[in-house]
């Protein structure tokens, strides 16, 4: 199949090449809108507790406040004096109602809970108006500047204000990540592929993988909810896997030339053997990644959206449009070289693959040591949301935060609203005096009444994600009352996503593990291959995890990162998760196809496996290598969760395409010898109905 489809291509070249280009090139423009389309939302499980509580406050007209202002008075005054008042109520006033649904602040109510103990500080919040989280969204942004009182120190903070600042960050570390990485990766592949010509295309690929992917997901945001990360995920893994195929795929091409094949045969084969790989490879990225879709929160779909489409786009650009300017290009890939091209068998590669052949145990007893050891701070993981955290310390919305959680804790995202429905006087009154008593819960404030419905609001010790934080969301649950007792609120939001997170992680595993089996198993044709990859992609990643708690949870060097310790954001954790699994098992499939094909040309195992690792260890390397500079990028982001993910890929990547797939799969398949290809007679027979295995014969054979 593979084989037909790159000679056809080669047939072909010139309309495959303006078709494609002219798709990409069209979708990209228009994708180009996605960016008014895209939300900061989606965090939150909308069929959870916390979930049915923000539904049944937004029923009662009471929402939270979307934005708290801090004013601070004078050195010498404060926030009482008549002059400082009446500078604050102009401006407040003066605020387009249009825009505001409601606004609270100290002046008119005199609420203590909204002066700090020395009258100094005083708070203002703003409930906006909109009927949806994106025309709130642009309502702040219609305000924000006449917040700001001239004279007065005035402090901005909230959920509208802290969102717009984490996307105009994320906006701007996608430009400067996309700025480094790209011309860093375009002098890397000059250096591995020796020709600027070669080097070039697998940078097109990526750069129309992007573009396409940006098509896809404004189609999709016509219909779903697309948060602005799924433009980050969708740039990393289009840029990162588009270079990946291509690079794969054009130092095939470059390796067939070689051997003496005329640039038609050299397509042909390529197709059928690094664009066959490719192809599977993809496929089990992108059914990695739609394992997140499993999840109920919006934001984890929408990078499941971001990854699958930039995935699928780069491996149809590098079965297609790639091919194509391979066949047009035929021997003058090579052209502008700068150095001698390198050898398709490194002497050093071969050193190593005949050392691995020879003394398996000894490398693979102490690596799996070494992954089990790095995995252990993984057993200590804690999850924690998506907060205010995730923007660098001094940055000046995370500096409004700490203030009004220091002097204004009712008005902090640490705090509960509670739901009393079926009430009466005497069941609230019971209420609070229990609910008071619940460990971590500073106080039980009446918010509102509707009918035998009442709301409190309860601020909680510690921070959101704090322990404590979730012991008296639990705790609040849990007081006896004869009415119906529901918690939300922001940690209730915290704890509610990481149990939503948590409970579906099995169905996600078994998207992952299944998936990797079953079409490694028609790829290979061998039931212990698929099982190996399995375990091999398991330890790369509980390895990768346990180096991330070990850094970005329990603090070790933290500050080099300049990051705050904190808990793992769960959902993060699972992208990670999703993403390194893909990956691993992409490595995997490029490593055992040069194998498999070794073996079906009739190699012994040892000889089979050293010929896959020469053959392939090299490129493999270089991959990893280029999806680094692009990961590495995304590190340097000032978000945390960008860095997380950054930080992430890139020990992953170390691990896996250097430690995992260049030592520790040739030895364990050194040790399982000829049981590796081994299958029972009718699975065997399965197989080769699917029709999927193709083998190209040598080209001698072919000559005969």
């Amino acid at each position: 199949m593979f084989a037909s489809w790159g000679s056809l291509v080669h047939r072909r070249r010139w309309a495959v090449l303006v078709a494609v280009l002219v798709i990409t090139v069209t979708g990209g423009l228009w994708g180009l809108g996605v960016f008014d389309k895209l939300t900061q939302g989606g965090y939150e499980d909308p069929g959870s507790e916390s979930g049915r509580v923000t539904q049944i406050m937004a029923d009662l007209g009471q929402r939270p406040a979307d934005v708290v202002v801090v004013y601070t008075a004078p050195e010498g005054e404060t926030v009482d004096d008549k002059a400082f008042a009446e500078k604050v109520t102009s401006a407040l006033n003066g605020l387009p109602t249009d825009r505001v649904a409601q606004r609270l602040d100290y002046w008119s109510t005199q609420a203590p809970t909204m002066v700090n103990g020395d009258r100094t500080l005083a708070l203002a919040t703003i409930t906006l108006a909109g009927d949806d989280h994106d025309s709130r969204q642009a309502n702040y942004l219609a305000i924000k500047d006449q917040l700001p009182v001239e004279g007065i120190t005035t402090m901005v903070g909230g959920q509208a204000p802290t969102e717009q600042a984490m996307t105009d960050q994320s906006n701007s570390d996608l430009v400067v990540a996309e700025a480094i990485s790209l011309p860093v990766t375009l002098i890397l592949l000059v250096f591995i592929f020796g020709s600027a010509v070669a080097a070039a295309l697998p940078v097109l690929v990526g750069g129309l993988s992007i573009f396409g992917a940006l098509g896809v997901l404004r189609a999709l945001s016509l219909g779903l909810e697309v948060n602005t990360f799924a433009v980050n995920v969708a740039t990393l893994l289009g840029l990162g896997m588009a270079i990946d195929y291509g690079l794969f795929i054009v130092g095939r091409y470059r390796e067939e030339l070689a051997g003496g094949a005329d640039p038609r045969d050299a397509v042909r084969r390529t197709v059928a053997t690094a664009g066959r790989t490719v192809a599977f490879s993809a496929t089990l990225l992108v059914i990695a990644l739609s394992g997140l879709l499993v999840f109920p929160m919006d934001f984890l779909k929408s990078m499941a959206y971001g990854g699958m489409s930039a995935v699928a786009i780069a491996a149809i650009v590098s079965l297609t449009l790639l091919p194509a300017l391979l066949a047009i290009l035929g021997k003058r890939v090579d052209k502008l070289s700068v150095r001698r091209a390198p050898a398709a068998e490194p002497r050093w590669l071969g050193r190593v693959a005949d050392a691995v052949m020879k003394r398996p145990v000894w490398f693979a007893a102490p690596i799996i040591a070494v992954l089990v050891l790095l995995a252990l701070p993984f057993g200590d993981v804690r999850f924690g949301g998506y907060d205010v955290k995730q923007l660098p310390p001094g940055d000046p919305n995370r500096v409004t935060a700490e203030v009004i959680a220091d002097n204004f804790p009712g008005a902090g995202d640490n705090t509960a609203t509670v739901v009393l429905r079926g009430a009466d006087q005497s069941d609230v009154n019971s209420f609070v005096i229990n609910a008071k008593q619940v460990p971590g819960v500073l106080d039980v404030v009446p918010s509102g009444q509707q009918g035998d419905v009442f709301t409190f609001s309860a601020p909680l010790a510690g921070d959101s994600s704090s322990d404590e934080a979730r012991d008296a969301v639990d705790g609040l649950r849990g007081v006896a009352s004869d009415a119906e007792v529901l918690v939300g609120g922001f940690p209730a939001v915290v704890a509610d996503s990481v149990d939503g997170i948590t409970d579906q992680v099995p169905w996600m595993i078994a998207i992952l593990v299944g998936a990797t089996l079953v079409l490694m198993f028609l790829a290979f044709g061998s039931v212990l291959l698929p099982i190996k990859a399995v375990v091999m992609s398991a330890l790369s990643l509980s390895a990768t995890f346990g180096v991330l708690v070990f850094v970005f949870q329990q603090g070790h060097f933290a500050d080099a990162l300049g990051v705050t310790p904190q808990p793992a954001q769960a959902g993060m954790m699972v992208l990670i998760g999703a993403v390194v699994f893909g990956l691993s098992t992409d490595y995997e499939t490029f490593l055992l196809s040069r194998m498999v094909e070794a073996r079906a040309h009739g190699a012994s195992t040892p000889d089979a496996v050293r010929t896959g690792l020469v053959r392939t260890g090299r490129m493999i390397t270089a991959a990893a290598l280029l999806l680094g500079v692009v990961t590495g990028a995304f590190a340097m982001s000032s978000l945390a969760s960008m860095r997380f993910i950054g930080t992430g890929m890139i020990v992953a990547l170390v691990l896996d395409a250097t430690v995992v797939r260049m030592l520790l799969v040739p030895a364990v398949l050194r040790l399982l010898g000829d049981a590796s290809w081994w299958a029972p007679r009718g699975l065997r027979r399965l197989q080769e109905k699917a029709g999927l295995s193709e083998v190209e014969k040598p080209r001698e054979l072919e000559r005969v």
